[in-house]
């Protein structure tokens, strides 16, 4: 049975909290984690240290609310949609009517990587609606740059404030916003000369490649999730894609950068690589499993062609 604001309300029920102090977040958070305390339903809390401790001590300390490591959860939009997939069927299975969440991500998340970040929270309208989940995301209205809360103004259905909500005037459905073209800046070490740049690559080819412009300052495995994520993509670009397919690839002191473009408009999907493809669809697993081992993936659509930009290492 769904309570609260969730009332009658069928699927997700995603909702952002636009804050500019503490007790501005602790006036929606509290009542909102209270009321599923007190109507018996599971209820996370995913934010990070310091508000986690604040809403801690704001609600008791009751034990009956689960807390949640912030950054962990939020690592990788694919990975933060299993690992809350995963949760939320535990909690049905379990019995519950409604599962709370009020979760945040970390600041870095809105600087360069903020792109899949915006994927992330448009997707998840269609990642969790088979879920009796309402759940909150807050951002400091102070902090957060305008164009990122632009994004979230078209990723959440609605607002939840202190007293009540209101629906989100360019709430933009997940299926428009996320075939949207959405040209990215080019990472800095893209500025410079390629270390290697092939042509219709085969796939063994693009990852001896990747191996032999290794920098040796990569975080531990992070090279070999590169090898195989770029393996994916490049066979991908060669069987459903329209050639030639151009792989570029960049180092720098602290990381690695790849790109694989051709001239076909890229996957029907909107949700390719977000979610895995259960439908048998070509490549979409292969997408998936590239946004689960890159440090940061971004997709670009335009007329003259697809491209989909790795990142392996420090940003």
């Amino acid at each position: 049975m769904r309570t609260g604001a969730a009332a009658g309300y069928q699927g997700y029920l995603h909702e952002a909290v636009y804050y500019r102090s503490a007790g501005e977040l602790l006036a929606v958070a509290v009542p909102f984690l209270l009321g599923g305390v007190e109507a018996g339903e599971p209820t996370v809390v995913a934010l990070g240290e310091e508000h986690a401790g604040l809403v801690r001590e704001a609600t008791g300390g009751d034990p009956r609310i689960t807390y949640l490591a912030g950054g962990e959860m939020y690592a990788r939009p694919a990975s933060a949609i299993r690992a809350y997939r995963s949760l939320l069927v535990d909690h049905v299975a379990a019995g519950a009517g409604q599962i709370r969440i009020i979760g945040e991500l970390a600041a870095p998340a809105f600087g360069p990587t903020w792109d899949w970040w915006a994927r992330y929270e448009s997707a998840i309208n269609h990642a969790y609606d088979d879920f009796p989940l309402w759940s909150m995301c807050a951002y400091d209205a102070n902090r957060t740059p305008p164009h990122v809360l632009r994004d979230v103004a078209r990723t959440h259905p609605s607002v939840a404030e202190p007293g009540g909500r209101r629906r989100s005037p360019s709430y933009t459905d997940p299926t428009t916003f996320l075939l949207e073209p959405r040209p990215q800046p080019d990472d800095p070490v893209q500025r410079t000369r390629p270390v290697a740049e092939l042509i219709d690559p085969l796939p063994a080819a693009a990852r001896q490649a990747v191996r032999g412009a290794d920098p040796g300052t990569l975080p531990a495995g992070a090279l070999d999730n590169l090898v195989i994520a770029v393996s994916e993509v490049v066979t991908n670009a060669i069987r459903h894609g329209q050639a030639p397919v151009l792989m570029r690839l960049w180092t720098g002191a602290d990381r690695m950068v790849v790109t694989v473009s051709d001239r076909g408009p890229g996957p029907k999907d909107p949700f390719a690589g977000l979610l895995p493809r259960t439908d048998g669809e070509p490549g979409g697993l292969g997408l998936w499993l590239t946004h689960q081992l890159c440090d940061f993936v971004t997709v670009d659509r335009r007329d003259t062609g697809f491209t989909i930009r790795l990142v392996a290492g420090g940003l």
